[in-house]
Formats: structure tokens, C-alpha cells, sequence
């Protein structure tokens, strides 16, 4: 029985297949290329229980190439795994060998693979969180470095009709006239 590990980068991944001692049989950089993998691969396939590939931004291509050639890949999720206790010293070999050792001992922990389908929502959603967790801080900036405006002379309450408003230093607006609503995309409003 044999396992794989891929530790995936931007430009390269470094592949390491182990055997059931953690004996590391095979350990190359090469780069992000799916048929040079697949080369690196291919002797080892009628042996390989597993193929790990780390959760890192750019694994779709990677996770649905090799499911494609009929490996059995599992998505390691990173932020789920205590690696780096007590090390003195870790390299990206030494990461993919222990993504390897974890299929082994069947103690991985693992990200959903979603259906590529579903992948431009889920995409989607992550960028919104993303935007309305710095959509505060887009709009403090905005109002600090914008120029001053002069204030309004009574700072009494207009009708409440139509959207809420708000005091700011510019007197009362509606919320949807704030300069860091216009920055964000309409879909945030």
C-alpha cells in the first residue's frame, strides 16, 4: 500500500509518495503541470490508496484532474490540522510526507470537494463575507479622508420617510448616499 501527499504552491507542488512504514518512496518539486503529476504518479498507481492534496486557493484544477484519471483524492483541510508543534525546521517535503503519514493512520481531516458546478457560488459567497467584514473598515477610511464639508446649520431629524438616515458630518443623508455604499457592489446593498 502506498500514499500520497501534494503539497500544492502557486507555480510547483512538491509530490511525495510514502509506503505503509512511512518510508517516503518518492519525493519531487516539479511544476503545476497535470501530465507531468500523472507521470510522477503512474508507477505507483496500482498501489496508491489515496492521493492528498492540500486546501491552498488553486487546487481545483489539480483534485478534478486526478479524479478524472480515477485517483482517490482526499482535500486536506488545513487550518484543521495541529502540524507544527515542537518542530524546529519544516519544508514542503516534509508537509506532503505528513499529509501522506495522515491518509495512512486514517486521521486526515478533510474539505468538502465541491461539485465544480457549485464552485462559481461558493466563490461568490466568500467574496461577499469577505467585502461585508471590510465593508467598516472601507467606509472609516472613506470618511476620514474624504475633504470637509460643511455641516448642516440644524441638525434636527427630516421625515423619516422613505430610507433610513443618518447624522453624519455632512448633516443628515440616507444611508444609501454614504460614498463607501457606492464603493461596494450592488448586490452587498
Amino acid at each position: 500500500m502506498r500514499f500520497c501527499g501534494i503539497d500544492l504552491h502557486s507555480n510547483n507542488s512538491v509530490v511525495v509518495v510514502t509506503d505503509e512504514t512511512d518510508k517516503v518512496l518518492l519525493s519531487r518539486r516539479c511544476p503545476n503541470d497535470l501530465p507531468k503529476i500523472l507521470a510522477l504518479l503512474a508507477p505507483h498507481r496500482a498501489e496508491l490508496v489515496g492521493v492528498v492534496v492540500e486546501s491552498t486557493y488553486n487546487w481545483y484544477w489539480l483534485v478534478d484532474g486526478l479524479m478524472a484519471e480515477g485517483y482517490d483524492v482526499k482535500l486536506a483541510n488545513t487550518v484543521a490540522m495541529k502540524r507544527y508543534d515542537g518542530l524546529k525546521h519544516s519544508d514542503d517535503e516534509t508537509d506532503a510526507a505528513h499529509l501522506a503519514h495522515l491518509l495512512r493512520l486514517g486521521i486526515l481531516p478533510t474539505g468538502y470537494i465541491h461539485p465544480p458546478t457549485e464552485r462559481a457560488l461558493r466563490d461568490l459567497a466568500r467574496k461577499r463575507i469577505q467585502l461585508v467584514r471590510d465593508r467598516p473598515g472601507m467606509c472609516s477610511r472613506r470618511r476620514t479622508s474624504s475633504p470637509a464639508r460643511p455641516a448642516v446649520a440644524s441638525p434636527a431629524m427630516p421625515s423619516s420617510a422613505g430610507l433610513p438616515r443618518t447624522w453624519t458630518l455632512w448633516g443628515w443623508q440616507r444611508m444609501s448616499a454614504w460614498p463607501c455604499n457606492r464603493m461596494l457592489p450592488s448586490l452587498l446593498r
